[in-house]
C-alpha cells in the first residue's frame, strides 16, 4: 500500500517561506503515471488544488498561486517538496499531499492522501 507522510514546521511568521516535505512508501515517484500533488483545505473554506509534480519531472501550478509556488523531488529519498513564499494569514490551512493518476486507459483521480498538517501563519 502507498502511504504518504507530510512533515515541516507549523508555524510561520508574514514573509517568511513555507516548506513542506512529502516522503512516499510503498510506490515510486517516478512510476508511470502518477502525479504527486499539493492540496490546502483553510479553515471554514474548501480544498484548494496548489500544484503538482508528474512522474517525469514536469510540474504544474494552480495559476492564483504559481508567482510564490515551487514543488520539487529527490527520486533518491522517494520525496517531494512544497515551498510558498511570502506567506501570509491566509496561507493558514491544512496542507496535504496526495498520488493522483491519470490516464486514457485507467482514468484520472486521486487514490491516497496524506493526514494532513497543519501550517498557521502568524504575526
Amino acid at each position: 500500500q502507498v502511504q504518504l507522510q507530510e512533515s515541516g514546521p507549523g508555524l510561520l511568521k508574514p514573509s517568511q517561506t513555507l516548506s513542506l516535505n512529502c516522503t512516499v512508501s510503498g510506490g515510486s515517484i517516478t512510476t508511470n503515471y502518477y502525479y504527486w500533488s499539493w492540496i490546502r483545505l483553510p479553515p471554514g473554506k474548501i480544498l484548494e488544488w496548489i500544484g503538482y509534480i508528474a512522474y517525469s519531472g514536469n510540474t504544474y501550478y494552480s495559476p492564483s498561486l504559481k508567482s510564490r509556488t515551487s514543488i520539487s523531488r529527490d527520486t533518491s529519498k522517494n520525496q517531494f517538496t512544497l515551498q510558498l513564499s511570502s506567506v501570509t494569514p491566509e496561507d493558514t490551512a491544512e496542507y496535504y499531499c496526495v498520488r493522483g493518476y491519470g490516464s486514457d486507459s485507467h482514468g484520472y483521480g486521486v487514490d491516497y492522501w496524506g493526514k494532513g498538517t497543519l501550517v498557521t501563519v502568524s504575526s
